[in-house]
C-alpha cells in the first residue's frame, strides 16, 4: 500500500527531528542519561505531544534512547557489558563492510575519506568532542562506499551508541593515534586489499575500546531546549 501525501510529509518531519536528537548524541550535547521531556521536546520542534511520543519510539528502536513506563525517555546510559556489546557488534559489521568497500572503492572515494581525516584533524585542534564526532563520520563513510544501505544504518546508529559510551566512560586516546589508524585503513583501501583492511579494522576497533576508562558519572541538569534549538 503506497503512503499518502500527508503520511510522506510526516514521516519526513518524523526523520528529521529523529535525525537532529541523535546528531547531538553524537556530539555529545545530550550526555548518557539526559532526561528527553516531552513538553521541551515539543517547544524546540513544534511538534506535539503525539508526533514527540513516535519519535521517542523510533529512538528507543535505535538504542539510542530507554523508555521508562511513568518516568518518560532519557538518552541511554550504556553499563559495561552494553558498551562491550555495541564494540562487538561494531566489529563484526564494519569488519564486513570494509571489506566490501575495498572492492568497489574508487579513487574519488579515497580522496573522500582523506579530506575526512584532514577535517578531523583540523577539528582536534578545536575539541576531543568534534574529533570524535569526525571519526565517526569517517567510519560511516566507509559504510556509504561499500554501498549497503542496510547496513549503512546499523552503523549510524551503533556509532551514535559509541559517542555515548564515550560520554559516559571517557577515552585516554590520543585523536593522533586514531587518525594514523584510519590512515593505514585508507592505505588499505586504496590497495584494494580486502583482508589487510579487515585486519586493521579490528584493530582499530579493539584499540578504541581498550581504552576507554570506566568512571562514575554525575548526573547534570540539562536544558534540552538550549542543546536543540536551532
Amino acid at each position: 500500500m503506497s503512503l499518502s501525501e500527508n503520511e510522506l510529509r510526516q514521516a519526513a518531519g518524523d526523520d528529521a527531528i529523529v535525525e537532529r536528537i541523535v546528531v547531538a548524541v553524537m556530539e555529545h550535547k545530550l550526555p548518557p542519561g539526559a532526561k528527553l521531556a516531552e513538553n521541551a521536546l515539543c517547544e524546540v520542534f513544534g511538534a506535539n505531544r503525539t508526533q514527540i511520543r513516535r519519535i521517542l519510539v523510533v529512538l528507543g528502536e535505535r538504542g539510542v534512547v530507554t523508555l521508562h513506563p511513568n518516568r518518560g525517555a532519557f538518552v541511554w546510559s550504556p553499563t559495561a557489558d552494553e558498551a562491550r556489546e555495541v564494540f562487538a557488534a561494531r566489529r563484526v559489521i564494519e569488519g564486513a563492510i570494509v571489506k566490501s568497500a575495498a572492492a568497489v572503492v574508487s579513487d574519488s572515494a579515497i580522496a573522500r575519506l582523506r579530506a575526512l581525516v584532514a577535517a578531523g584533524v583540523a577539528a582536534a585542534r578545536a575539541s576531543q568532542r568534534e574529533a570524535i564526532r569526525h571519526s565517526g563520520l569517517f567510519h560511516i563513510a566507509i559504510a556509504e562506499i561499500a554501498g549497503n544501505s542496510l547496513l549503512t544504518r546499523f552503523l549510524e546508529d551503533l556509532v551514535a551508541r559509541t559517542s555515548l559510551i564515550i560520554a559516559f566512560y571517557g577515552t585516554r586516546m590520543q585523536q593522533t593515534c586514531s587518525d594514523c589508524e584510519h590512515e593505514g585503513l585508507i592505505g588499505a583501501l586504496a590497495a584494494r586489499d580486502a583482508r589487510r583492511a579487515g585486519e586493521l579494522m579490528e584493530q582499530h576497533l579493539a584499540h578504541i575500546e581498550a581504552e576507554l576508562v570506566i568512571r562514575d558519572v554525575a548526573e547534570q541538569p540539562l536544558d534540552i531546549r538550549r542543546v536543540l534549538a536551532v
